[in-house]
């Protein structure tokens, strides 16, 4: 669902053909027959496959690498997206090819903004985004066994804390989001949504004492019908304003 899943080459008659030859050393291949090689079979001395390398597009560049380390299986892809001659994403696999984690550089940038990560099943459970490229990341995003979204965290401010919460319902709804907006790494102001955008509700921590003593409701049309205060912060309402 995130991300592009790249589907790894893997010839098992290449295989077949590098299993006669010498143990060490690069054998390489013309795949498709258009004399022009396309494939590097890299082997250790003691005969077990190091890595592959590719030229997916002719141009006689490698473009992705599949690293073996002895295992039988690829334990990390690495590629060229744009064919620029930069590796742009990197796929790690466990021992048994399962998919385990994508780095990415999604605005090729020459840097690392995405990741990916993935269960046992091959679903992703968390997304990681540095959406400004100053090196950290900044979103969030967590996924639930079928890969729906269910909840959010950002540092809005690029301090390196966490300032906003999102939770999300049933078909990936917006339901709540939490704010800290004096930065001392507690929310102090929550907002919501019925059907993601009908504002509901704002509740407010406005003495940032972590309790809340302030609520507007709001009506269908998105003005407030009402506001309800604990003014001397006892965690009491002494004043109704509106219906």
């Amino acid at each position: 669902m995130i991300g592009t899943r790249f589907k790894i080459i893997i010839l098992i008659g290449a295989l077949i053909f590098l299993a006669s030859m010498a143990e060490g050393g690069v054998v390489q291949l013309d795949s498709d027959f258009d004399g022009k090689m396309d494939q590097w079979h890299h082997k250790t001395d003691d005969g077990k496959l190091e890595k592959i390398e590719f030229d997916r597009n002719g141009d006689e560049k490698v473009d992705q690498v599949e690293i073996y380390e002895g295992n039988t299986k690829p334990l990390r892809v690495e590629l060229d997206r744009n064919f620029d001659g930069i590796f742009d994403q990197i796929q790690h696999y466990s021992r048994d090819f399962s998919l385990t984690e994508i780095e990415k550089d999604s605005r090729f940038s020459g840097m690392i903004d995405w990741r990916e990560f993935y269960n046992a099943d091959k679903k992703i459970i968390r997304l990681e985004i540095d959406k400004n490229g100053d090196g950290k990341i900044d979103v969030f995003q967590y996924f639930s066994e079928n890969e729906k979204l269910v909840k959010a965290e950002y540092d809005i401010s690029s301090d390196g804390n966490i300032d906003r919460w999102e939770k999300f319902g049933e078909g990936e709804s917006l339901q709540s989001v939490a704010f800290d907006t004096n930065h001392d790494g507690q929310p102090d102001q929550w907002q919501y949504f019925i059907d993601s955008t009908q504002l509901q509700k704002v509740e407010h921590d406005t003495n940032f004492d972590g309790k809340t003593d302030r609520w507007e409701y709001f009506n269908s049309s998105g003005k407030i019908d009402r506001i309800e205060l604990d003014r001397n912060f006892d965690g009491k309402l002494d004043m109704v304003e509106g219906k």
